[in-house]
């Protein structure tokens, strides 16, 4: 297994990482749900440092070796400032209630967030 890191540096990038979330919401979870030999990916952010990146848990060097579609640089306007591949060296998942992983994160909460209220 292998596991990859990509951080961007998002300021002066005209991008924010409100932004961001629209590029998951309307694209990027649903493309990388079907890519294969990709165990798992989580994006994440730093709002303090305007930094934005991804963590992709990988079957296999070879599935972590091929390439992708440059999206999010195309988005951001340039390549991630730091892109690291791990060997993976165990994986556990640790006692938890949540029947599965929770899916959009903070992406689900900023809809809900901007959802209009119901009737009253």
């Amino acid at each position: 297994m292998r596991a990859t890191v990509a951080w961007w540096d998002l300021a002066g990038s005209g991008h924010s990482i409100a932004s961001l979330r629209e590029y998951l919401r309307d694209e990027a979870v649903d493309r990388f749900a079907g890519v294969e030999g990709l165990r798992l990916k989580f994006w994440i952010a730093d709002p303090a440092t305007e930094r934005w990146g991804a963590v992709m848990l990988w079957e296999s060097a070879e599935a972590a070796a091929r390439p992708l579609a440059p999206r999010a640089a195309e988005l951001i306007g340039r390549t991630p400032v730091q892109y690291t591949v791990f060997d993976v060296e165990a994986v556990v998942e640790g006692v938890h209630t949540l029947p599965a992983l929770p899916g959009p994160g903070l992406l689900r909460q900023a809809a809900e967030a901007a959802a209009p209220a119901g009737p009253v």
